[in-house]
């Protein structure tokens, strides 16, 4: 996904408006819990835009915890030394709705490159004629993962997103709920996994800041601080033309529960 930015651009009709809050209406009372679905296969703070109507993306997200787990957690292989790779293809359907479909892969220290799982992700915005001060958004994402990579093997996430274009500064902010439907964490209700962006741009062909994300717990009541995960990630975003993405960061866990340092890429074509 490209950075986003709040622009001008032709409406949504009065149909649209309406499928639109039926959307949000719709996600808001879907029954939540908690997983960090994104995990370590899709390190992103997302942007509030949608690819444009007939617009194929195609993305390749991958990173490898240099420090992380070298033991099984709970049947869980370790992350330590593991190279994730994910392909994203999202295609843009209206001006304001895409959908994306993720295929997650791991290539594991001595057992070579395997399958992890799916997921799907429709994305709704809201238009831009609507002349919004902000630039808004709704991700849902739904799928499998393989039990041996993670604890909850079906799982949902929402992901409002909020986003701001300020000159040469960008923001957004991704207050994510996740849902266990199937493992361990079933049970454990509504999950609060927050994320931020802030990045300045130093010139016309490159962007610098941190992204942050985090991973607290039930929203009944959060996990204690040492438990919970946190990661600072010093980033840079290269501008190589409208259809290109790059980005890259280096990643620091914060809390015991965090793997301590990820490298992460991401490098994106459109068509």
């Amino acid at each position: 996904m490209n950075q986003g930015s709040v622009k001008n651009g032709s409406g949504a009709s009065y149909t649209q408006a309406l499928l639109l809050c039926a959307f949000l209406i719709g996600t808001c009372l879907f029954p939540l819990g908690g997983v960090l679905a994104q995990e370590n296969y899709e390190i992103q703070v997302y942007d509030s835009e949608t690819e444009a109507p007939g617009k194929f993306m195609i993305e390749l997200h991958s990173n490898m915890a240099v420090k992380g787990t070298t033991q099984k957690t709970e049947g869980v292989l370790p992350t330590q030394h593991a190279l994730h790779e994910t392909l994203e293809m999202t295609y843009g359907l209206t001006p304001w709705f895409e959908t994306g479909f993720y295929l997650f892969t791991s290539i594991q220290p001595g057992l070579g490159w395997q399958w992890v799982g799916d997921h799907i992700r429709p994305k709704i915005r809201v238009p831009e004629n609507w002349d919004w001060p902000v630039g808004v958004s709704l991700s849902t994402e739904f799928g499998y993962q393989r039990r041996k990579f993670s604890t909850d093997t079906w799982s949902i996430e929402i992901r409002p997103i909020i986003d701001k274009q300020m000159g040469r500064w960008y923001l957004s902010f991704n207050p994510v709920l996740g849902r266990s439907l199937k493992g361990i964490g079933a049970s454990r209700g509504f999950e609060f996994n927050p994320n931020f962006k802030i990045s300045y741009e130093f010139s016309s062909r490159m962007s610098g800041g941190f992204e942050y994300y985090g991973s607290l717990g039930p929203l009944s009541g959060f996990d204690p601080l040492k438990e919970q995960t946190h990661q600072i990630f010093p980033a840079i975003d290269l501008n190589l033309g409208p259809d290109w993405e790059f980005n890259f960061g280096v990643g620091m866990g914060l809390t015991r529960s965090t793997d301590r340092l990820i490298i992460k890429m991401i490098l994106g074509r459109r068509f």
